[in-house]
C-alpha cells in the first residue's frame, strides 16, 4: 500500500483478532475489523506518470482500481533487518502524501505515480491516481462493500490460489474525506504468499490508491515493530491539497 502531514484520522479496530502489529494511537477512533492472525513478510506494485483518461465510476470499475497490485517480479529475498526509519514524501503535483522508508529507492513503473522498492523485486510501496466522477468513497459504498468487491476480484485472477480479507478500516483523511483501508492475504502462482495493505480515498475528482505488498511466509514472520511501521505508512497516506 512517503508522504506529508499525518492524516487527521481516527482508527479503532472492531471485531476479530488482529495480527501482532499495533496501530498508532492517533488512529484510535477508526473502525477496524480483523480476521484470524497471520504472520507476514513481503513485496509489490507500481510507478511512472502517464496521462489517464477519465474513467466511469461503476462499482465494477472501482473494484478494478482497488485491485491496485500490479504484476511485478517478486524476489524470494526478504528483509530480516531492523525496521526502517520513515520520512515524509509529498507529491504536490498529484496532491498526495505518505511516509516511506528512508532507504527505499524511488523507481518507475507504467501506470503508477510513484513506486518505492526496498530492493529490486523486493518489498515495495506504490501509488496510483486516476480521475473519477465520484465526490467521495461514500458514493461508491461502505468499506465492507468495497472490501468484498476487492477480494472477489482477486479471487477471479487466474494466478490466485487464495485471497482472504484480514481487516477493513475507515478513517478521516487530511481534508476530512473518508479513507478506506484494507488488509488481506494473497497466495498466487506468480508471487507466492503475500500480505497486502491498501488505502483509498477520493479528492478533487481523483481516486488515490496506496498499495503496500510483501511476502507473508511462516519461515520469515514479521516482528511486531516492523508490522507497526507498515501500519504507520498505511495510516499516513492522505491528501496534500
Amino acid at each position: 500500500m512517503d508522504f506529508l502531514p499525518p492524516t487527521a484520522a481516527a482508527s479503532s479496530r472492531i471485531g476479530l483478532a488482529t495480527p501482532s502489529g499495533r496501530i498508532p494511537s492517533s488512529f484510535s477512533h477508526c473502525r477496524r475489523r480483523k480476521l484470524p492472525n497471520f504472520t507476514l513478510n513481503g513485496s509489490s506494485p507500481a510507478a511512472k506518470k502517464e496521462e489517464k483518461p477519465a474513467i466511469r465510476t461503476s462499482r465494477r470499475s472501482f473494484a478494478f482500481f482497488l485491485l491496485f497490485p500490479m504484476p511485478i517480479a517478486l524476489s524470494a529475498s526478504l528483509s530480516a533487518a531492523s525496521p526502517p526509519t520513515l520520512e515524509r514524501y509529498t507529491d504536490e503535483i498529484n496532491g498526495f502524501t505518505l511516509l516511506k522508508p528512508s532507504t527505499w529507492a524511488k523507481t518507475e513503473k507504467a501506470g503508477a505515480e510513484v513506486l518505492f522498492e526496498e530492493g529490486k523485486g523486493s518489498n515495495n510501496i506504490g501509488v496510483v491516481v486516476s480521475p473519477v466522477r465520484l465526490s467521495s468513497l461514500k458514493d461508491f459504498g461502505t468499506p465492507e462493500f468495497a472490501a468484498e468487491k476487492l477480494i472477489q476480484a482477486e479471487r477471479r485472477k487466474e494466478s490466485t490460489k487464495s485471497a482472504e480479507l484480514v481487516a477493513v478500516t475507515e478513517r478521516l483523511g487530511n481534508g476530512g474525506q473518508p479513507v478506506y483501508e484494507f488488509e488481506y492475504t494473497v497466495d498466487s502462482t506468480r508471487g507466492g504468499s503475500k500480505r497486502i495493505f491498501s488505502a483509498a480515498f477520493v479528492a478533487s475528482k481523483k481516486l488515490y490508491l496506496l498499495n503496500i505488498s510483501y511476502f507473508d511466509r511462516p519461515e520469515s514472520p514479521l516482528d511486531d515493530e516492523t508490522q507497526t511501521v507498515l501500519e504507520q505508512i498505511l495510516h499516513s497516506f492522505g491528501s496534500a491539497l
